[in-house]
């Protein structure tokens, strides 16, 4: 990217750095309008204004465990995200691609945002409802802080949700919406985070049994499984987030899916259905099918930094608070 490019692009951070933070970071490398400057994970940060190598990210995390091994731009620390924020470099907007658990974790970090006195664009890939309902309710904070949070902007809840925002235009009333993913991912330990996420929806598991569980345990519950995780009326904040866009109530709203953890190969094709009456009186349904080809982390990292960007839109209209994917358009980072 040329000085001038650098200089007029939305200077981006990624804190977590797993599977989902790797994607990102690749997912920004080809972006002329976006660039990534800083990236943290448990055990350190890298900066540099101008720009991170994503490659040399990836290489260093994969071999040495944290981009604070960087030279000469990484620094290691046990409070990452804090340093991070405290060294008062300049970044526009953060993707966290952070783990969802505990259920606090995502709110805490954006408590320490407003304590720090940074103000810009924050956007999450959140799932469960009651996560996001703690975010809804610093709404103040966040606005005062001068902090613009984009939350559930990835892809269930996220794209498909925006999906059915849409969707819902065509009826009077809706009845139903019902989203199904399919995730294929080749070795699970690629998405620790993820994986144990989705334990945690599983009968018989809570968010703290996953969080708790060895890789070990992880690995003897797959093989029972054969590596497949099927998941039913899953706790995910689509519901919240179209009740609060005003489209249905959220028992109206379910989540489930199928994830295979030793296959890329989608075990079936992630889709939202949207059942409604029109104002003739017709029941029909809408359903949006997303490609079997687009990966997890293309349906996870490509709205979210769709959203960042209408983030920092909104932010430069000094426009604060927090929003969702079902209330926001999101505009294609070039």
């Amino acid at each position: 990217m040329s000085t001038a490019n650098i200089l007029s692009a939305i200077r981006i951070g990624v804190l977590g750095f797993g599977g989902l933070g790797q994607a990102a970071a690749k997912v920004l490398a080809a972006k002329q309008e976006m660039v990534l400057v800083a990236a943290a994970d448990q055990k350190g940060y890298a900066y540099a204004a101008e720009g991170l190598n994503t490659q040399e990210c990836i290489a260093i995390y994969q071999s040495q465990g944290s981009v604070g091994y960087l030279e000469p731009v990484g620094t290691l620390t046990n409070q990452s995200v804090h340093d991070l924020i405290e060294i008062a470099q300049p970044v526009d907007g953060y993707f966290l691609a952070l783990p969802n658990l505990p259920n606090d974790f995502i709110p805490s970090v954006a408590k320490e945002f407003i304590k720090s006195g940074w103000r810009g664009v924050l956007v999450d890939a959140i799932k469960r409802t009651t996560a996001v309902e703690q975010l809804l309710a610093m709404k103040e904070e966040l606005q005062a802080a001068g902090i613009t949070y984009m939350t559930g902007c990835g892809a269930t809840p996220g794209l498909l949700t925006a999906a059915a925002a849409l969707a819902a235009q065509s009826y009077a009333e809706i009845h139903q919406v019902e989203i199904t993913f399919g995730v294929g991912i080749a070795n699970w330990e690629a998405y620790r985070a993820t994986v144990r996420e989705d334990i945690g929806h599983i009968p018989g598991y809570t968010v703290e049994t996953a969080r708790a569980m060895t890789d070990a345990e992880v690995e003897a519950l797959l093989d029972k499984t054969n590596g497949v995780l099927t998941l039913i009326n899953m706790e995910h904040a689509d519901d919240v987030m179209l009740e609060v866009a005003g489209i249905c109530d959220r028992d109206r709203v379910t989540v489930g899916g199928v994830v295979d953890t030793r296959n890329p190969k989608k075990p079936l094709s992630t889709n939202v259905k949207v059942t409604g009456r029109t104002f003739e009186g017709k029941i029909s349904t809408h359903t949006f099918t997303l490609g079997d080809e687009t990966s997890m982390a293309a349906n996870v990292c490509g709205p979210a930094f769709g959203y960042l960007k209408a983030g920092k839109q909104l932010h430069q209209r000094g426009i604060y608070g927090i929003f969702t994917a079902a209330e926001i358009m999101p505009q294609f980072v070039r």
